[in-house]
């Protein structure tokens, strides 16, 4: 039994305990405006009310019925385009639509042959999204930039700013991503245009139906030059919860994770299902569903499956424990009838890593697998890869000049800010990934609440939105 004495304190010590976690939790969980609004440095109206309303306002233009879908150069993109360009337009920006639909708002500032800051993100959804993904980055760059054009500040810029909205970084419909990133940093190449869709639409025709008549030629002079960028910025959501975790708003971006596409296709013999006897089937059905089984093993413990050599160390296998994520989110069969052992069936594999070495380590292993598995069940396999991006480390410069932004913005909406603003690695893939091949890259993460993304769930407090246009405005103002 414990005494009296010991019991208090003890209790004492929780309630402690307890509101130090509640501290923790609550620190600006939700930050209270009041007085706020009333300062002129803040610019609630433009930075909140008008960025919300505006996200609100995006996240209804949609292809789908009672859901958001809104994919390259969809009906529902081309109206997206109209609407963004309309708010470039309004903070006081030029502006212009090149030939793989990236938006482009432009001010020259002080000096117009300086390098640009390129700043955006991307416009397009996945089928079922949310409305915070990809548009806040533009809404914010926009936001901010309309606060300096209504301060008088806008031409005083010491660098032209560039805001781009990406007309496809999801990659839904053509399976493969950054079409319009991957355009302005030259790294398409001129193949891209015979890709199809799953109605055998290939891109340049999409384009032309979209009466833009692209050619290789003209796909490789959306590029950039080099010495024409200064660098790039982009502000996204963190679709993660490490930021509501720590109850921080905002945090800083280090790097972000390489990225592998694969198309799996199994053929095997198509065939009655109550005819074929199980002993005579080539069923690739059965196949795939071994080979996606072993997939998600061999992600779980990378360390059981890899070898160690000069290619993949104890380091990288370690480094794949803690950051190496597989997913199959697709897969169609033919004919795909309840009663017919199929012939043909095909799945998507997703696989990121911080490790480049270790991701390629994890294919190597991972089609091996795949392959021998199509000999034993006496069935053919084709790997094809749709996509592959090298992981990122964002600039230090820029993530210093981007981690000052943010103690800037939240130290004049909170006051005094003890605590270190979060740097976190990105699992997701962005368009920084693309744009870092030509020039260097910062991110700024906003706090999603949930971590939830790719969701209708998908939220950011109005406070959180504020909180971003008020960093981005304070690190356009410290432009160099």
């Amino acid at each position: 039994m414990f005494s009296t004495t010991t019991t208090f304190l003890y209790s004492c010590f929780l309630l402690v305990c307890l509101l130090s976690a509640l501290s923790c939790v609550s620190m600006f969980s939700g930050i209270e405006t009041g007085d706020l609004e009333k300062r002129d440095d803040l610019f609630p109206q433009i930075l909140r009310d008008e960025a919300v309303a505006r996200l609100y306002e995006l996240g209804k233009v949609s292809d789908g019925k009672g859901y958001l879908e809104r994919t390259f150069l969809s009906p529902a993109s081309m109206r997206a385009i109209n609407l963004i360009r309309r708010w470039m337009e309004d903070a006081g920006l030029r502006t212009w639509v090149d030939q793989m639909g990236n938006v482009h708002g432009r001010v020259d500032g002080a000096n117009a042959n300086a390098g640009a800051l390129l700043i955006g993100s991307h416009m397009d959804t996945v089928v079922d999204a949310g409305m915070f993904d990809g548009s806040l980055g533009i809404v914010s760059a926009i936001s901010a930039l309309k606060a300096m054009h209504v301060n008088g500040k806008l031409e005083k810029l010491k660098r032209p700013v560039e805001v781009i909205a990406f007309s496809d970084e999801e990659g839904v419909r053509f399976q493969t991503t950054f079409l319009g990133s991957g355009a302005i940093a030259g790294i398409l190449p001129a193949t891209t245009l015979e890709i199809s869709d799953k109605r055998d639409v290939m891109i340049k025709d999409f384009l032309k139906e979209n009466s833009i008549d692209i050619t290789e030629e003209s796909l490789l002079k959306l590029k950039y030059d080099p010495k024409s960028v200064w660098g790039y910025v982009e502000v996204h959501i963190e679709q993660g919860p490490v930021l509501e975790q720590v109850g921080f708003p905002l945090g800083v971006v280090k790097g972000i994770a390489g990225q592998t596409r694969l198309k799996v296709t199994v053929r095997g013999s198509q065939g009655h299902a109550g005819t074929v006897p199980m002993s005579m089937r080539q069923d690739p059905m059965a196949a795939a569903a071994e080979q996606i089984v072993v997939l998600e093993s061999l992600c779980k413990h990378p360390e059981e499956y890899l070898s160690y050599d000069a290619h993949c160390s104890d380091s990288t296998v370690k480094s794949l424990s803690s950051s190496l994520v597989c997913t199959v989110g697709e897969i169609s069969t033919w004919p795909s009838a309840s009663n017919v052992i199929p012939g043909q069936v095909t799945y998507t594999v997703d696989i990121r890593a911080i490790d480049d070495l270790g991701r390629e380590a994890v294919i190597y292993d991972l089609s091996k697998q795949i392959y021998q598995i199509c000999d034993k069940r006496s069935v053919s396999c084709i790997i094809e890869h749709k996509h592959d991006a090298g992981a990122v480390i964002c600039d230090s410069d820029l993530s210093s000049q981007l981690k000052s932004a943010t103690y800037s913005a939240l130290k004049k909406m909170e006051g005094d800010i003890q605590d270190e603003v979060p740097t976190l690695m990105s699992g997701a893939g962005h368009d920084a990934m693309a744009i870092s091949h030509l020039t260097k890259v910062g991110m700024l993460f906003v706090r999603c609440r949930g971590g939830i993304s790719h969701s209708p769930q998908e939220h950011v407090l109005d406070n959180d939105v504020w909180a971003a246009g008020l960093a981005t405005l304070s690190f356009l103002e410290n432009l160099s």
